[in-house]
C-alpha cells in the first residue's frame, strides 16, 4: 500500500510567502488527517541545511518527525539561487548540492528533487547543445554524490523551467544513465508539458497520446510521483506571465486519474510514496483535507 504525503513548500511560498505556515503546525495537521510523511520544501521558514547546520539540531529534527508519527518522503533542494544553464562553471550549484545530500542523509531522507533552475528564455542566450551539456554533466557529477549519501535523485520536467518538451526528457534521461537519476512525473506538469506545450522553446510539442504517451516515453525511469489536479493553465508571475503549472485540488481540473494513475502505478519506484503537491495555489491549506481524501481513493483503487 502506497503512503501517502504532501509538499511543504505549498504553505510557504507564492499566497504563503508573506504568511507561512509554520512546520510544527503543517506536520501536527497532516498527521491529524492521516498523511503517512511530509516532502521537505528544504528552504525558509521549514527546515533547511543552513538552519540547521549542527547535526544536533538535525537529530532533534528526527525527534520531532518522530514524535509526530511522519517520515520524510524526500526533499525539494533549495538550488533556484544558484547558475546551472548560464555559467561554464556549476562548481557552486555542485557544492550546493552536496550540502543538501548531507542534510538528506543526517535526517533520513532519500530523495533529493532538482530541476533545470533557469526559465525555457534562457535558451535565447544560450544555445540548446551547450545548455543540454551544463545540465546533464552537471547531473552526471551529482550522481555519485547522492549515492554516497544513499540518495536518488529526481529531476522534475516542466513549464517553469528549460528543457520541457517530452523529447528533453527522453533526452536527458537517455544522457544520464546511472541507476540513481530518474524523472519526477507529476501529473499536472504532465497535462502541461505534453498536452498543452506549454511555455516550450520554440515549436510546441504536443503529444497526441497526451500523458500517456508521455508516461510510456519515460517508463522504467520515473522514480518519483506527485499526483495533482490540472486546469489547463499556468500559475502567473508577478507580472502576469505564465510561470509554472498552476495546481489545482483534485476535482477542480480536467484530468482523468483513473486514466493516468493505473499507467503511473506500474512503474517501480525505489520506495512507496504518492506525494500531493498544492505549489502556488491559494488555499492550498484549506484544500489540504479535501485532496487527503481524494488521494486516500486512489491509493484504494491503485496503490
Amino acid at each position: 500500500m502506497k503512503r501517502t504525503s504532501i509538499g511543504s513548500w505549498a504553505y510557504t511560498i507564492g499566497p504563503y510567502a508573506d504568511n507561512p505556515v509554520d512546520f510544527e503546525t503543517v506536520c501536527t495537521k497532516l498527521k491529524e488527517l492521516g498523511f503517512d510523511g511530509v516532502e521537505l520544501g528544504g528552504f525558509p521558514p521549514h527546515p533547511n541545511p543552513d538552519d540547521l547546520p549542527e547535526k544536533s539540531q538535525r537529530d532533534e529534527l528526527v525527534g520531532k518527525m518522530k514524535e509526530w508519527g511522519l517520515d520524510f518522503s524526500g526533499l525539494a533542494a533549495n538550488l533556484w539561487g544558484e547558475e546551472l544553464i548560464n555559467t561554464a562553471d556549476q562548481s557552486k550549484y555542485i557544492a550546493e548540492f552536496a550540502k543538501n545530500a548531507q542534510f538528506c542523509e543526517d535526517v533520513g531522507i532519500k530523495g533529493i528533487r532538482v530541476d533545470c533552475v533557469q526559465p525555457p528564455t534562457i535558451l535565447d542566450d544560450v544555445d540548446y547543445d551547450t545548455a543540454f551539456q551544463r545540465v546533464t554533466e552537471t547531473w552526471k557529477k551529482c550522481c555519485p554524490i547522492a549515492a554516497d549519501h544513499g540518495l536518488y535523485i529526481t529531476w522534475e520536467c516542466e513549464p517553469g523551467f528549460a528543457f520541457n518538451k517530452p523529447s528533453d526528457a527522453v533526452k536527458i534521461l537517455d544522457a544520464i544513465p546511472n541507476e540513481n537519476f530518474g524523472l519526477q512525473y507529476d501529473t499536472c506538469h504532465g497535462q502541461m508539458v505534453a498536452v498543452n506545450g506549454s511555455r516550450h522553446y520554440g515549436e510546441k510539442e504536443i503529444l497526441p497520446g497526451g500523458q500517456l504517451e508521455f508516461i510510456s516515453m519515460v517508463s522504467g525511469r520515473i522514480n518519483h510521483i506527485h499526483l495533482i489536479d490540472s486546469d489547463n493553465k499556468c500559475h502567473k508571475d508577478d507580472n502576469g506571465e505564465d510561470e509554472t503549472s498552476s495546481h489545482p485540488p483534485f476535482g477542480d481540473g480536467v484530468l482523468d486519474f483513473d486514466e493516468i494513475v493505473p499507467a503511473l502505478a506500474k512503474e517501480k519506484l525505489p520506495h512507496d510514496w504518492w506525494t500531493i503537491d498544492l505549489c502556488f495555489w491559494p488555499n492550498a491549506w484549506d484544500a489540504t483535507a479535501k485532496c487527503k481524501k481524494a488521494l486516500d481513493e486512489l491509493v484504494a483503487k491503485y496503490g
